[in-house]
């Protein structure tokens, strides 16, 4: 990896846009190629590293769609007069053992096996049944209310790419089509720490002029993932020799660093002087707010996040552009960021120049439109409001503001089943 230019090194120099970032950031990127095999009860959430062919017809012999009583289309209009003789019944996982005959039905219930013979299926609201004979009140067309054999996939047909991310679905389709175990990328090893004199643990008494450190478990909250080991070197003191020994153990026992604060320009900010003797990175300064200040690159084989130490700007630059990140070294596509439209209810303040990301709640209103609010005060550093909201509020670099009634973006922050 080449190094890193700051592009805003220089004073006047312009603020690198949130794509342009991404870009950078993914362009840079090797995935992974090692590759594990896992059972099918620990595959959720995990990456694919193969192409998935059925191993057999799903689904693999002709079936009910519904409880009804099977019979030859043929036979319809004997049906719609006289009826025809009910010989027995197929029930899922108990098949009838005899083909359907002329001039006979079969009771049939969803899932169960079509009787060989027959080759359509009446629901049961649509008959009657008087002295043993299924006499049909409606018209049927041939085939109707019947799954045939193979009908969603037949084998050897491609189920899964490499690259998907596993959802509970994936794992239903797997075990439909009888596959035990796969090969999944493997997990991406995340060492991640906060920075500061002033962090204490929870639990522990505050002193004046020190807080608790709640990036390192929001850091945690974001990293548990199962496609994702996270690893918790703590809270680095503001010590140049503290941060480099951290930073070296890091990038001998993860793919990625991720650090909150330390990397701006003040004075105890000491990860830019460690990371510049140690690794390739480089410093940019973002078109967005909150999260300005980032630094990204590599130390060794490990990639480095620096965000920044305000919760809000680190949870924001975590989800912007660590997440996607992640997921591309994981081995699959970059996910572009789900935005949509939504009518704002609340007056939003705002200064043209930079890409802003407000916290906000949406939900449906009583005709069905989404409506959205913000969910509180909007400084980079106030936690109450991101725990209310469930929703990004995505304000253009060029807006001066918002007024109630207006059509806004938003970005819902919802993780993928």
């Amino acid at each position: 990896m080449t190094q890193i230019a700051d592009p805003c090194a220089e004073a006047g120099a312009r603020l690198l846009t949130l794509d342009a970032a991404l870009h950078r950031i993914v362009a840079s990127l090797e995935p992974l190629q090692d590759r594990e095999r896992v059972v099918l009860g620990q595959a959720h959430g995990r990456i694919l590293a193969q192409e998935i062919v059925a191993k057999l017809d799903i689904p693999g012999f002709a079936n009910s769609a519904m409880d009804g009583y099977a019979f030859h289309h043929a036979d319809v209009q004997q049906a719609q007069t006289a009826g025809l003789e009910l010989s027995g019944a197929s029930f899922a996982g108990h098949p009838h053992p005899d083909a359907c005959k002329p001039g006979t039905c079969i009771r049939i219930f969803t899932g169960a096996a079509l009787p060989e013979g027959a080759d359509t299926v009446v629901m049961q609201e649509k008959v009657e049944i008087v002295d043993g004979r299924m006499v049909l009140h409606a018209e049927v067309k041939p085939g109707e209310n019947v799954r045939p054999a193979g009908d969603e996939a037949r084998a050897g047909a491609s189920l899964l790419k490499r690259g998907k991310r596993l959802n509970a679905a994936d794992l239903g389709l797997l075990a439909a089509s009888g596959i035990e175990d796969i090969l999944v990328a493997r997990k991406l090893r995340v060492a991640y720490f906060s920075t500061g004199d002033e962090l204490r643990p929870v639990g522990r008494t505050l002193s004046y002029g020190e807080i608790h450190d709640s990036n390192r478990y929001t850091l945690a909250a974001l990293l548990q993932n199962p496609y994702l080991e996270a690893l918790d070197l703590g809270v680095v003191r503001d010590d140049p020799d503290a941060v480099k020994r951290t930073l070296i153990e890091a990038s001998e026992l993860a793919d990625v660093i991720v650090s909150t604060g330390g990397v701006s320009v003040g004075e105890a900010d000491f990860v830019s002087g460690a990371l510049a003797e140690l690794g390739q990175v480089g410093f940019w300064k973002l078109a967005i707010k909150p999260g300005k200040p980032l630094a990204f690159g590599q130390i060794g084989k490990a990639y480095f996040f620096g965000l920044p130490g305000n919760p809000i700007a680190s949870i924001v630059t975590f989800w912007q552009l660590v997440r996607p990140a992640l997921l591309c070294l994981a081995g699959t596509q970059t996910p572009r960021p789900v935005r949509i439209r939504a009518t704002c209810e609340s007056h939003l303040k705002k200064a043209p120049g930079r890409m802003e990301f407000q916290r906000g709640y949406f939900q449906c209103d009583d005709k069905g439109d989404l409506t959205v609010s913000i969910s509180g005060r909007q400084g980079s550093h106030q936690l109450l409001s991101i725990s209310a909201a469930n929703c990004l509020i995505v304000l253009p670099a060029e807006s001066t503001g918002v007024e109630p009634g207006a059509e806004v973006l938003i970005e819902p922050l919802q993780e993928p089943w």
